[in-house]
């Protein structure tokens, strides 16, 4: 399953490796380690496979204020990536950046675009079950998809047609 991260070497040698023990000690959530290794990966490249110890703020500066100039990220997106090399830097490096002066950007959030009653009912008529089952229940709870895909049967009362929540 993509929830359940894969076992790390015993004495990990590789930085990346090394990263995502140190990001595991912390007790992050397994999708915060894969952003993060992704944002840090992406940081390295942009510097042509620098190693991050022999950078700082200079380049975390160039490097954020190229996602908003060139990529134009949305401002939520900007924040992850600068939250996951603050980590890499404060946690993993035990280094100081110091103040940071990048480019925010200036991209706000989007809307989502909505189905209307009738349109959500016809694409829910195009499926069938465990699927429609699945889909019908994000639609008429507003679970997310994790939260429908971790339901169990005992999760759903269907004489009552409604959900048990347990903490």
């Amino acid at each position: 399953m993509d929830d359940i991260p894969p076992p790390l070497p015993a004495n990990p040698v590789r930085f990346m490796d090394q990263f995502r023990a140190c990001v595991r000690t912390r007790h992050l959530a397994y999708r915060t380690e894969k952003t993060y290794c992704g944002w840090v990966k992406d940081f390295i490249y942009f510097h042509q496979k620098r190693h991050p110890q022999e950078m700082g703020a200079i380049e975390v500066d160039a490097w954020l204020s190229y996602l908003a100039n060139q990529r134009n990220v949305a401002i939520n997106t900007q924040k992850t990536a600068l939250n996951a090399i603050v980590f890499l830097y404060k946690h993993f490096l035990h280094k100081d950046l110091g103040q940071l002066a990048f480019t925010r950007t200036n991209k706000g959030r989007r809307l989502p675009t909505v189905f209307s009653h009738d349109e959500a009912m016809r694409v829910l008529g195009f499926m069938e079950g465990d699927h429609k089952l699945v889909a019908s229940l994000m639609y008429g709870s507003g679970l997310r998809v994790m939260e429908s895909v971790r339901l169990r049967v005992q999760d759903v009362d269907f004489s009552q047609q409604c959900l048990i929540i347990r903490d």
